[in-house]
């Protein structure tokens, strides 16, 4: 600092103090967001959650096969017959014939063996599905309001960032034009155009980067946001939402919290490793719902094994009988009888029936196994990119930034003692910030994948486990 305020006195020593302040300053001041709403992430994500549509329409399919369990489990409807037999058709006098009849029947049919407790028991375990569904997007909800919020918070501090540079550039470009002018510093014109260029590019990456963050604010606002929620929501007492014109989210970097530590730590490709990482995706809520789907085809091969058996039916009817010519009474007539039906071409009925449905069980089975699959390898994918972003954390955090800000302040130092030139000096500024940012990106991609890999632990912990730290513009923690 003497050496800036020695040389340059006669220039514009509050411009040289502010640039040198913002220069060594750099990264221990924080930036406040200026907005009337605020919107943290543990809000957006129980807006996201609050607010879905699917998880209301997924109850009322819930709702609708229970409602269907029900019904299924009871016998069908007797049917009533009535009806006039016999009568003579030449004048219709129902007297005339001792055949004429006003006969009044009821029937009923029963299900074959047991298909009412099967049909209702598969439905019963078809509808238990639902909650672990419901479980799983709530989840997936999460994820995706939390990774969404992030993208917005970082395009918010990376303008905040950008903003902050903007003004040391702009007073270097003062210092090279008072420099130019006087003469009492190496200047010239072509370190004024390129410091006012290297203005301009900073006003086109925060151009760039506004409308980033109000593409993330819109997307952001299909989870959190209140559209057409009184249209389905049952209740409609609560406010929901935020107003998307004015608002930002908070500008504290949230720290999600990993769970099964021990997990980033094994050997993929142990045998050990892989059982303990099938255990813990065994519980996870879509193979949940699939364990339901595959107990539920069980019972439809139960179900179809039941058509071997003969579907029974009792009929009962009475028919009345008028006086016959002369006067005399007639007797009554009552039938009761039996029906059923008998399953004998079975090879090419019954038998192809039930081999569909066990077709149809082991396929779901597959369904399982190919999830856990793709389970396993999006984890290893997510894995691999929270190994490698620690390491370039660690690597920016203990060397580019410390060497970053070494070299900024030697490169300016050298310029203000005659030693340096000024087209250095910017270029060690820019490769400053560009590591600031690259810092910044990195530190908010790993949050992103963290919430990505606890969403494989649903059952044991949520998706979103949150500490806050300090966070600084520039500096990752």
């Amino acid at each position: 600092m003497p050496l800036i305020y020695n040389k340059l006195t006669s220039v514009n020593t509050q411009s040289i103090f502010i640039v040198m302040t913002c220069l060594l300053g750099f990264n221990t001041a924080g930036y406040a967001a200026q907005s009337q709403q605020t919107l943290t992430l543990e809000e957006a994500v129980n807006l996201s959650q609050s607010n879905d549509p699917w998880l209301v329409s997924n109850q009322y399919q819930q709702d609708s096969i229970d409602s269907l369990g029900i019904a299924a489990g009871t016998l069908p409807d007797p049917k009533i017959s009535i009806g006039l037999a016999n009568l003579s058709a030449s004048n219709f006098d129902f007297g005339q014939e001792a055949m004429t009849q006003m006969k009044i029947g009821v029937s009923q049919m029963f299900p074959r063996g047991d298909s009412l407790s099967l049909r209702q028991e598969q439905l019963k375990l078809l509808a238990e599905q639902y909650p672990f569904l419901r479980q799983d997007r709530r989840a997936k909800l999460s994820v995706t309001a939390a990774q969404v919020w992030f993208d917005v918070f970082k395009a918010q501090e990376s303008i905040a960032l950008i903003e902050r540079n903007r003004n040391l550039f702009e007073q270097l470009s003062d210092i090279a034009k008072a420099g130019y002018s006087s003469a009492l510093v190496k200047s010239n014109q072509q370190d004024i155009i390129r410091a006012e260029l290297e203005v301009t590019r900073l006003e086109d990456k925060l151009t760039v980067l506004a409308q980033q963050q109000d593409m993330f604010k819109q997307k952001l606002s299909e989870w959190v946001g209140k559209a057409f929620v009184n249209e389905y929501s049952i209740d409609n007492s609560q406010e929901y939402g935020l107003t998307l014109s004015n608002f930002n989210v908070s500008n504290t970097l949230p720290n999600i919290s990993l769970t099964h530590q021990n997990f980033y730590l094994d050997d993929i490709q142990s045998q050990s490793y892989t059982q303990a990482l099938y255990e813990a995706f065994s519980v996870h809520p879509l193979i949940s719902a699939l364990e339901q789907k595959i107990q539920s085809s069980r019972k439809s091969v139960e179900l179809t094994k039941q058509l071997y058996k003969p579907e029974w039916g009792v009929n009962a009817g009475y028919s009345y009988r008028g006086d016959d010519a002369m006067g005399n009474s007639r007797a009554d007539l009552l039938s009761i009888g039996v029906s059923f039906d008998l399953p004998i071409f079975t090879s090419s009925k019954q038998d192809k029936q039930v081999q569909a449905a066990i077709y149809q069980s082991e396929s779901i089975k597959t369904e399982k196994w190919l999830m856990l699959r793709s389970m396993m390898a999006s984890y290893g994918v997510a894995k691999a990119q929270f190994l490698k972003l620690e390491q370039r954390q660690t690597l920016y955090n203990d060397l580019l930034l410390p060497q970053m800000q070494d070299q900024a302040e030697a490169s300016l130092t050298a310029y203000t003692n005659d030693k340096g030139d000024f087209a250095e000096v910017v270029r060690s500024l820019i490769a400053q910030l560009n590591t600031q940012l690259d810092a910044l990106a990195i530190n908010v991609e790993l949050q992103k994948v963290k919430v990505q890999l606890n969403y494989y632990f649903t059952p044991n912990v949520g998706p979103v486990s949150i500490s806050y730290n300090s966070y600084v513009i520039g500096e990752v923690k």
